[in-house]
């Protein structure tokens, strides 16, 4: 047993919390999980390695846990990667493919895969107190690690200075390793070069700027070229923040501007506020700002989203946490508790002149192209009108999750309504609507089923969205736990925690209003 210990395995569980355990959502056997950390795509198989409590199902005991698929749908948990001791908690970090075996810990042949994580020094340490960063590495494909005798090798004696996200760069220097990290209380995301991961170089720094009101946590910075034009490179910096995040409490911003391999510098049409919104103050202004910065996930549960390396085909994938800070150690499950978003397959597209992020859910293997694997259709419609009534959908399926796909062109009417995991006599569910008035897209979950575990919990989200040739377009994938929305493409994207009752299991759509046209409408299940 870990001398890190702080924590009884937990017993268990009731039978009823197991119903919410996500059919195509990642979640530890029966343990706690935060952040996504280390994710990288090798040897065919894709490697989730993430923030785990091997000893309970609340934060502490930080330690990596290890999980491997090979479609980022169907995961196989392994065994404590990087485990936490007296010394050290091991926080989030990042995993590389060293070709070219720069460390010296690999060969040329079979290079090493070397975890870049955050050690936290406890009392035991004679760094106590502060945060640094420090290598493992792995000469199995990622299977065991060893940490490397020389930690921590990079310090800046600060006891927030963390979550290193590293990536290999070429430039006119040649090639060289950047690290990517933040002094979460200082809102800054810092830059460091290095040749061979173990000593580093001071680059630059960014921030504090849009939303900065919480600690900044899990940067990560890569290029996309816009609408796929290999001439016009964007870099984008996504940083973390908790609290102070649109929804409230955690949430994911990001920046698209250019990085020259010393220093990032974000495009004027990505700040939104240049000093960050904390300098207004607690206002209304500070709140409309808010809503002016650009964020991954306009929803309560989108944390700590971070990209896997290696990806073939320079595709760029993340995934994040599906939970917040606000109340993460109070979800209503057990023994596990928390999972991870869908991976989600994020380009650039140009949006009135400047860049912006698109999202959409991985529900195949990426590499291989595959349509929904094991997809089964539940309903598939013709065009047709749909006037001041409501549609009965297909019910939940439980041990899947669902995806309902939509395109409405509203006409008249004035609000849409999707109802999730509803009741017979419509009372309970999880709304999410439309408004043509507002141009708002909204989540309401107060009447979701269980929200009684913390205060925080029932809510209502919502945000900005301009119809395209007046065309409503949604992708909504609902598991047992949780509601992801990728409206117009995946230019808005919206992700909740929802513990609907067992017997609510009725989705309706409807019209209010007037007539509208609903020009696609299919359901599928996943498992």
């Amino acid at each position: 047993m870990s001398s890190c210990l702080d924590a009884a395995r937990p017993e268990t569980a009731p039978a009823e919390t197991f119903r919410f355990r996500p059919a195509i959502h990642f979640t530890a056997k029966n343990t706690w999980l935060n952040d996504p950390n280390g994710l990288v795509f090798h040897n065919g198989l894709y490697h989730l390695f993430f923030q785990n409590n091997p000893y309970g199902n609340v934060w502490g005991n930080m330690s990596w846990g290890h999980a491997t698929s090979r479609d980022l749908l169907h995961w196989t948990e392994h065994p404590i990667a990087i485990a936490c001791d007296a010394a050290e908690d091991i926080f989030s970090g990042s995993v590389v493919v060293d070709e070219g075996n720069t460390s010296g810990f690999g060969t040329v042949d079979a290079p090493a895969l070397v975890a870049i994580y955050t050690s936290a020094y406890k009392a035991a340490s004679e760094h106590s107190g502060t945060q640094a960063q420090s290598l493992a590495y792995s000469t199995d494909a990622g299977l065991t690690w060893r940490k490397y005798e020389g930690n921590p090798v990079l310090t800046r004696n600060s006891a927030h200075f963390r979550d290193p996200k590293v990536f290999r760069y070429q430039g006119d220097r040649g090639a060289c390793w950047v690290m990517v990290a933040v002094e979460a209380q200082h809102q800054k995301v810092v830059l460091y070069r290095s040749e061979d991961l173990k000593s580093w170089d001071f680059l630059s720094e960014f921030g504090p700027a849009n939303a900065d009101a919480g600690e900044w946590e899990c940067p990560d910075l890569f290029p996309l070229p816009v609408d796929g034009d290999p001439h016009n490179i964007k870099w984008v910096l996504i940083v973390n923040v908790n609290p102070g995040a649109v929804a409230g409490g955690s949430g994911g911003q990001y920046f698209v501007g250019h990085f020259d391999g010393v220093r990032f510098v974000a495009d004027a049409c990505s700040v939104a506020v240049p000093g960050g919104v904390s300098a207004l103050g607690d206002s209304a202004a500070a709140a409309a700002a808010l809503r002016q910065c650009l964020w991954l996930d306009w929803g309560r549960d989108c944390y700590a989203s971070v990209s896997f390396s290696n990806v073939p085909d320079g595709r760029r994938i993340i995934m994040g946490w599906m939970n917040n800070w606000d109340y993460a150690n109070h979800l209503p499950t057990a023994p596990w508790r928390s999972s991870m978003t869908l991976a989600r397959e994020v380009r650039l597209t140009a949006v009135n002149g400047s860049a912006r992020l698109i999202q959409e859910p991985v529900l195949a293997d990426p590499c291989a192209g595959e349509e929904l694997p094991a997809a089964k259709d539940q309903m598939t419609t013709d065009t047709f009108e749909l006037r001041n009534s409501a549609l009965r959908l297909p019910d939940a399926v439980p041990g899947s999750a669902q995806i309902i796909e939509a395109e409405i062109l509203p006409g008249s009417a004035e609000r849409f309504d999707f109802r999730l995991f509803g009741s017979s006599d419509g009372s309970k569910g999880t709304i999410l609507s439309y408004n043509t008035t507002s141009a708002q897209l909204v989540l309401d979950r107060r009447q979701s089923g269980n929200t009684g575990f913390h205060g925080k919990f029932p809510s209502v989200e919502s945000a900005p969205l301009v119809l395209e040739d007046g065309v409503l377009t949604l992708r909504i994938v609902v598991d047992h736990c949780s509601v992801e929305i990728f409206a117009q493409g995946g230019k808005v994207v919206l992700t909740d925690l929802i513990f609907p009752e067992t017997e609510n299991r009725e989705n309706w759509l409807s019209a209010e209003g007037g007539p509208a046209t609903i020009l696609k409408l299919s359901v599928s299940t996943l498992n």
